[in-house]
């Protein structure tokens, strides 16, 4: 078992609240409210920018060169893959990249993203992984699980857009290679006694992704 399963398997309440989020079953089906799609495309940009910066920590964190070249290629993925989706996307509603940049941020954004950064600043690269687990393995798992969704509506090409990019193998393999670099990391760094203070990071960074869903349908 992957430690990736253990953290998710001692956390199914929180990790279930995130990736079964009404949120997520409204992208699903075509009945979330294209403004709710619209913050949350808005904040997310905002929040690969943080996460951007969370992989460069990553890369200082790193015990060695090929962990050094894993965080380069996970920041790579953010910056070339993922953004450029928000400023297609977003652009489709005439919301310009610059637009994007000058959003102010939510709560919810600044929260994540800062217990995110601060995990990592304070831990090690052990601890970062865990903080960003959620969000990369949780979006792959999120994308996969709808693969067969036919949204309906207006909004519909734009949500199955969105379900495609993450289910596609490209971003599909990143998360299989992150499951796997947590893996490597735990031989390093992981004692059973640490499992718990892991654990509990989990559970926070999931628990964070739901707040993260639920700010898009309160807007």
């Amino acid at each position: 078992m992957s430690l990736f399963e253990r953290l998710r398997d001692d956390n199914l309440d929180a990790w279930k609240s995130y990736t079964q989020h009404a949120f997520v079953k409204g992208l699903a089906t075509g009945d979330l409210p294209e403004k709710a799609f619209r913050t949350y495309l808005k904040q997310d940009y905002l929040f690969l920018i943080h996460f951007s910066r969370a992989y460069a920590l990553a890369v200082y964190k790193s015990p060695g060169l090929s962990d050094m070249r894993q965080a380069l290629e996970g920041l790579k993925a953010i910056m070339d893959m993922e953004m450029d989706l928000h400023v297609e996307l977003c652009a489709s509603w005439g919301v310009s990249r610059e637009q994007l940049e000058t959003t102010p941020e939510a709560s919810q954004t600044m929260a994540y993203t800062r217990f995110v950064l601060e995990t990592g600043l304070r831990g090690d690269l052990l601890d970062l992984q865990v903080a960003l687990a959620p969000c990369i393995i949780g979006y792959g798992e999120i994308a996969r699980d709808n693969a067969s969704a036919t949204p309906k509506g207006p909004a519909a090409a734009t949500y199955r857009r969105w379900l495609d990019e993450y289910a596609s193998e490209p971003y599909q393999d990143v998360a299989v290679d992150f499951i796997r670099w947590m893996d490597k990391t735990s031989q390093i760094y992981m004692t059973e006694a640490r499992f718990s203070a892991l654990s509990v990071i989990f559970n926070q960074a999931s628990r964070l992704e739901a707040d993260f869903w639920q700010m898009g349908l309160e807007d």
